[in-house]
């Protein structure tokens, strides 16, 4: 369905840009022989130019030499073919990093809300943020770049949230601003920077005065009109293979990331069973229940060993604390570097969904009115009717500007695309870095764990080392433990 629609956006907007040029050069070379010719063609331009519908226009004509550009702070064109990127990972890397740290502060009489101080390196800023201000920043990127990978936010908070759910989310929120200041569109917007500086008492409002004046990236972007030129020939294949290639690698990298998770989860877990192991030795050790006497012979084998076991605990509660600082380890290092190349696979999925069902969709309904509006011109030329009215030819020319528009949104969408594929493959590097730190922690770990465990092997021999006793423990096949 997506490939027919194409191909029949391709073909008739095949002849767009000659028309575009030539009722350009007409406008300039020439002037219009009657004032209500020249009103609607001024209109029809300033649709082609905005997406919108100008009444007001029909004014004098500007000379060419005193001509200037309407949208000043459109984007400028870059040089060479823009649609290529040159960026590198440690390049995005680089662009900022911000913290997102919780402030266990509680507000209100009966509600608590929870706050987070969000750090820039870029910026030199530290503001505090609610969870509703990520939302309202989010609605703003989506208005401005609708074309582009707008990370998705965590969930709203449930009733009864617990510790594990704020400090999941919290992580959450800290991928999501370290995702959008690193791109590139994104962090030269304005909002990026009132977001991560502005400390004024109502970040919202003041996002939301930022983007009222201020369309969308296809209206500020000067290329956005010749999208469809930088394009290669099969785009539509292109797009089709590079999204069942991202669903290849979000699916390989989940099972990977969940994975992560549980060796990280296994860890914590070993620590804290290391350190009930170590509690329950020194409780041993520190039993003070008089002995029977009937074992009076053996009471100085017992104190000796009750002795021991008391100070094994010290060790066992370094082997916990060392596994324990393994799994935080792999939890940061790993496991959220995992959880943020997903959160960018997702967001490139979400993206191609929102072209298919928005821009592509829109367009097809426009091509459809286009159609029935042909086909009213064809029956009216046949039955000889009379002339249309004013009204009529300028809801026709709305109409055929409306469809031009959609068109060169739809190739602009194909060129964002394009670019946030490239993006993705820039991110695809951080795969060694996962992996590096994941062998890293297991490498350190393991060391640091092994030289506890060596130290903690000497100590055994004094359990066994009474007035009539000096055992050692080794393996045995048949028992596990033989007397030596």
């Amino acid at each position: 369905m997506t490939g027919g629609v194409m191909d029949r956006l391709s073909a008739e907007a095949g002849a767009a840009p000659v028309v575009a040029a030539a009722e350009a050069e007409a406008d300039e070379e020439a002037d219009p022989p009657a004032a209500d010719r020249e009103a609607e063609v001024q209109r029809s331009h300033h649709w082609a130019r905005t997406g919108e519908w100008d009444s007001h226009a029909g004014l004098p004509t500007p000379q060419i030499s005193e001509r200037r550009d309407p949208y000043p702070n459109r984007m400028q064109m870059p040089q060479g073919n823009p649609l290529l990127l040159s960026y590198t990972l440690q390049e995005l890397l680089a662009r900022d990093t911000v913290q997102v740290e919780l402030i266990p502060e509680k507000k209100g009489l009966f509600l608590k809300h929870v706050e987070y101080e969000v750090s820039s390196q870029r910026f030199q800023s530290s503001v505090y943020r609610r969870y509703n201000d990520f939302v309202v920043f989010h609605e703003m990127l989506l208005h401005r770049f609708p074309y582009r990978m707008v990370p998705a936010l965590p969930p709203k908070r449930v009733l009864g949230a617990d510790r594990e759910f704020i400090e999941s989310r919290r992580r959450a929120l800290r991928r999501f601003i370290n995702l959008v200041a690193r791109h590139p569109p994104f962090s030269e917007d304005v909002a990026l920077r009132l977001f991560l500086s502005f400390s004024g008492p109502d970040v919202q409002n003041k996002l939301k005065e930022s983007t009222q004046c201020v369309g969308d990236e296809f209206m500020n972007c000067k290329l956005a009109p010749r999208a469809k030129d930088f394009l290669p020939a099969d785009i539509q294949t292109q797009f089709a293979v590079s999204r069942e290639l991202i669903r290849n690698i979000y699916n390989s990298f989940y099972k990977l990331r969940d994975r992560a998770e549980r060796i990280a989860s296994r860890a914590i877990d070993n620590a804290a069973d290391l350190l009930v192991f170590g509690k329950e030795l020194s409780a041993l050790g520190s039993d003070t229940t008089p002995l029977p006497s009937w074992a009076a012979l053996n009471s100085s084998t017992w104190g000796s060993l009750k002795q021991a076991l008391k100070g094994l605990s010290v060790e066992f509660a370094l082997l916990a604390d060392k596994a324990a600082q393994q799994g935080k380890q792999e939890e940061n290092d790993v496991v959220e570097k995992l959880n943020l190349f997903l959160d960018l696979l997702q967001s490139y999925k979400d993206l191609c969904e929102r072209h298919e069902k928005g821009v592509l969709h829109k367009h097809q309904r426009a091509l459809h009115k286009y159609s029935l509006m042909k086909r009213q011109m064809m029956s009216a030329a046949v039955q000889s009717r009379e002339p249309d009215s004013v009204e009529q030819l300028e809801s026709r020319i709305v109409e055929e500007n409306a469809i031009q528009t959609m068109e060169l949104r739809s190739y602009f969408s194909l060129y964002c695309l394009h670019q946030e594929m490239q993006l993705v493959h820039v991110y695809l590097p951080l795969t060694s870095h996962i992996l590096g730190a994941f062998v890293n922690s297991q490498i350190q770990g393991h060391k640091e764990m092994s030289k506890v465990w060596n130290d903690l092997k000497p100590k055994l021999n004094c359990l066994f080392a009474g007035p009539n006793s000096s055992l050692t423990l080794s393996r045995s096949p048949q028992d596990g433990v033989s007397p030596h």
